[in-house]
């Protein structure tokens, strides 16, 4: 037994040790795998250091009129790394992070960019992300999660700057591209007269009168224009002058040249001088403090200090729009309050720009948030002492369906937060605060005067209580009654001051004959007047059968007769039996405790074409919920047809003339056969009405037969069966025509198509052959000799499953006697099918599970082996 034990101990271990070994291979195949994904995840998302010195900026770094792209967290001015476009940072790998910063090191520390206006352009995302690369690069390693927070606390802080900015009144103006041309300078204008000329200026001088000559001059650096040598001249200063005044110092200079200028003793002037300006210069404008973009624009000289604001973008969410200021030569010049733009359209102390002019966006003071049933829910900016009127003002005042009387400020105190009430005569002297919200609250959605009328009257709907304090003036107001206003019992529905509703039920024929007093109403009451049609069942007759339109609830009518109610279902139609027109009526009184007690009675007619009852017969009336039945004459039938095709001597539809006209008849009728019709093959098709489980079923065995039969060469695409299908019935017209009216002599149906082929001399072969064909059919032959000439079957037939179709539509399997298989007979125009063995692949489990069978097979062999051997 010991011995026993060993050998099974070392079968075992030997077994486990082949499982091991299979287990560390498969692992090391898997991370072998695993590493070569990562290895070319890695590959895509890092790019080589770009070609040159030229550096790549991200999409969307220039600004609109740079020429200068801005860096990214790995680009710079003139060199450094490019990200793709998508690539983030923080979505890189600690090794791909790592790779990256080599790459910098490599071509140098990335650094921030200026565009056109001199101001560094990099996004608060671009910064963060350039920041985690720095700090990795000095010792500082961010962890992926604190990576993640920053990331995410950073694109919230965007988020609610964005939004703080989309509810500034005046940010949308200075941001929308579509307003961007009615901020730019007007260089078609014509020459200002307080233009300050100065270098770069191209002055048109023009000298007109007794003497003439056009001169084209740009003013030079040192601020001075040259006339032509023949004048004498030489430079005028113009520079820091206005157009006016650089043109008075050109007469005073050209005055000594042409006497004409000016008034003489030789007579009154009659030389002139014109100075326009030509092309215009370009100045640089300085935009700082709380700007959206703020930095140096270059501009023309023609531009105003609000194209700088717009060129800017306007305030920030810190920037105020109520005091920024034009600084020039270090010195405030001018203060503009945009709201005098924005409301008022004034553009005051709107100077013209000079060279090296500072527009400085100041921090705002108050903002107060408005909300509500106001024309603009914005933030807006207010100045000290400002009050809740001029707030007002901004907003566009009420809306048309806000509460006017009071309004409610919440407002920030020194520890808590506080609610005001103020009211209407409070507005001009409620002085705002920086951080108020305002609500304005809209009217309540209820009416304080309304009464409403419904049911039998000519006018319901709403009305005035204040004109209609009575029930009896409400009517009136109403219109009236109509004549069949049940005046018995009107229903006053009523809101109590509890909010309750009750019901008031008056008697409205008492109160108009004066006998009861008249009602008081009273807001929101709801007056309902029934009609008595409304009390009564809608009674109605219903028209079937053999009628044109039949209808299943005639509106009963009084007096409505029996021929009335044939007209109004369109009048018989042919098929109708004018003999079998019944009435059905309910019986009312029907004892109910009699179980053979006569429910209904019926009354049967005879009625003409033209609608009229019998000589015999009165004018019926029907009643309410009277059934009118037209019956469908017996012998009444609708033409039809069958078809022959094929060899007979006059192929088409003929009709079916009686009810058990069959096969053998229709053969006759067609002239009978042709000399080459092959009357074995003759088959008869029929549409049929399959269920949804019979097309089900048959739908499922053309799809496997398809597949049976394609021996996994190529694919099929299977015919979807229709409920109505076409069905070959196989017939022996042989014996049909030979014995007619025999058993085998069938009823034509309409639609049915008897189809009679030539003399067939083919056999078609398909399926799991080696090569599907067609060969010539001779009489001496077996099914194996037709499989022989086809190439035999495959490795894959079906052989006991093999079945024919013959011509006439029949079909015959292979059948088994013992261990033969005996195949059917083939006949002429037969079709021999192979069907293909099917196999259902294994799922890993069952693979699993058959290979842990065979094993524990095995392993149990070699133990009884083993312990045989031992025992002997």
């Amino acid at each position: 037994m010991q011995k026993i034990r060993n050998n099974h101990n070392f079968v075992v271990k030997y077994f486990y040790d082949i499982t091991a070994q299979f287990s560390r291979q498969m692992s090391a195949s898997v991370a072998v795998m695993c590493l070569g994904l990562v290895s070319l995840s890695v590959q895509a998302q890092v790019v080589a250091p770009a070609a040159g010195n030229g550096s790549t900026s991200s999409p969307g770094a220039v600004r609109s009129g740079g020429t200068s792209p801005a860096a990214t967290p790995a680009a710079t001015a003139g060199q450094g790394v490019a990200l793709p476009a998508g690539v983030n940072v923080n979505n890189l790998s600690p090794a791909q992070q790592q790779q990256l910063r080599q790459l910098q090191q490599g071509k140098g520390t990335p650094g921030k960019a200026t565009n056109t206006n001199g101001t560094a352009d990099q996004s608060p995302g671009q910064s963060e992300r350039t920041a985690n690369v720095d700090s990795a690069g000095t010792g500082v390693e961010k962890t992926p999660t604190t990576e993640a927070t920053e990331s995410g606390y950073a694109a919230a802080r965007r988020q609610e700057r964005e939004e703080i900015r989309q509810k500034i009144f005046g940010y949308a103006l200075f941001n929308d591209p579509a307003m961007q041309g009615a901020f730019q300078p007007n260089i078609s204008m014509a020459t200002p007269r307080n233009y300050i000329v100065g270098p770069g200026d191209q002055l048109n001088i023009r000298l007109y009168g007794f003497s003439e000559f056009d001169f084209s001059q740009k003013v030079s650096p040192e601020g001075a224009v040259y006339f032509a040598n023949q004048t004498g001249v030489g430079p005028i200063s113009v520079s820091g002058l206005t157009v006016e005044q650089a043109r008075a110092r050109m007469i005073s200079r050209l005055a000594s040249k042409f006497v004409g200028l000016r008034n003489s003793s030789y007579g009154p002037a009659n030389t002139f001088l014109e100075v326009s300006l030509g092309s215009i210069r370009s100045i640089r404008v300085t935009v700082t403090g709380d700007a959206i973009r703020p930095g140096t624009y270059t501009m023309s000289s023609l531009s105003t200090a609000m194209n700088a604001i717009y060129q800017a973008g306007g305030p920030n969410e810190l920037g105020s729009f109520r005091k920024v200021q034009l600084i020039r030569n270090n010195k405030v010049i001018a203060t503009l309050d945009l709201y005098d733009y924005l409301l008022n359209g004034t553009q005051r102390n709107d100077f013209r720009l000079q060279d090296n002019d500072n527009i400085r966006f100041t921090t705002y003071l108050e903002r107060v948030e408005i909300i509500g049933t106001v024309k603009r829910n914005n933030i807006f900016e207010m100045l000290p002492g400002e009050t809740f009127d001029r707030l007002l003002f901004y907003a566009g005042d009420f809306a048309a369906n806000a509460y006017k009387g009071r309004i409610k400020v919440r407002r920030l105190t020194d520890r808590e937060l506080k609610v005001i009430d103020v009211t209407a005569p409070e507005f001009k002297t409620f002085v705002m605060q920086d951080g108020d919200i305002v609500t304005v609250e809209q009217l309540l959605e209820r009416f304080e005067n309304q009464v409403t009328i419904e049911g039998a009257v000519y006018r319901p709907g709403q009305y005035s209580l204040d004109q209609n304090k009575t029930l009896k003036q409400l009517i009136s107001s109403a219109e009236g009654l109509k004549g069949d206003a049940f005046t018995g019992r009107v229903s006053i529905v009523r809101t109590r001051e509890d909010l309750a509703m009750e019901n008031i039920t008056v008697n409205l024929t008492n109160i108009q004959a004066g006998t009861d007093p008249d009602v008081t109403l009273q807001r929101e009451d709801q007056i309902i007047i029934t009609s008595r049609f409304d009390l009564a069942e809608q009674a109605g007759v219903s028209v079937q059968g053999e009628v044109n339109q039949p209808i299943e609830g005639i509106p009963y009518l009084a007096n409505m007769t029996l021929e009335d109610a044939l007209l109004r279902a369109g009048g018989l139609k042919e098929s109708a039996a004018a003999s079998l027109v019944e009435v059905v009526r309910r019986k009312k009184d029907a004892d109910p405790r009699s179980t053979s007690a006569q429910v209904a009675e019926t009354f049967r007619f005879n009625v003409n074409r033209d609608l009229s009852l019998g000589v015999d017969e009165n004018k019926f009336i029907l009643q309410p919920f009277d059934q009118v039945m037209v019956r469908r004459s017996p012998n009444y039938r609708i033409q039809t047809y069958a078809n022959v095709e094929g060899e007979v001597i006059i192929p088409g539809a003929y009709p079916i003339r009686s009810k058990d006209q069959k096969i053998s008849d229709l053969v006759s009728l067609s002239g009978g056969l042709t000399p080459q019709a092959y009357v074995e093959g003759a088959t008869l098709i029929r549409r049929v009405q399959l269920s949804a489980d019979e097309l089900s079923r048959r739908q499922k065995s053309v799809d496997d037969l398809a597949q049976a039969t394609t021996s996994g060469r190529s694919v099929v695409e299977t015919e979807t069966l229709s409920p109505d299908q076409p069905e070959s019935i196989g017939i022996n017209l042989k014996k049909i025509l030979s014995k007619p009216g025999s058993s085998e002599d069938i009823l034509v149906q309409e639609g049915d198509i008897l189809r009679i082929p030539k003399i067939l001399e083919t056999v078609r072969i398909q399926g799991e052959v080696l090569l599907p064909t067609t060969v010539k059919f001779r009489s001496s032959q077996s099914f194996q000799d037709y499989i022989s000439q086809s190439g035999g079957f495959t490795a894959r037939s079906q052989r006991k499953k093999s079945f024919i179709v013959y011509a006439n539509g029949s079909v015959d399997r292979t059948r088994k006697f013992m261990f033969f298989n005996i195949y059917p007979r083939v006949e002429p125009g037969s079709e021999v099918i192979i069907p293909r063995k099917t196999s259902t692949p294994l799922t890993p489990q069952q693979v699993l599970s058959q290979a842990t069978a065979i094993t524990s097979s095995v392993l149990t062999l070699i133990l009884g082996v083993l312990a045989f051997r031992s025992v002997r």
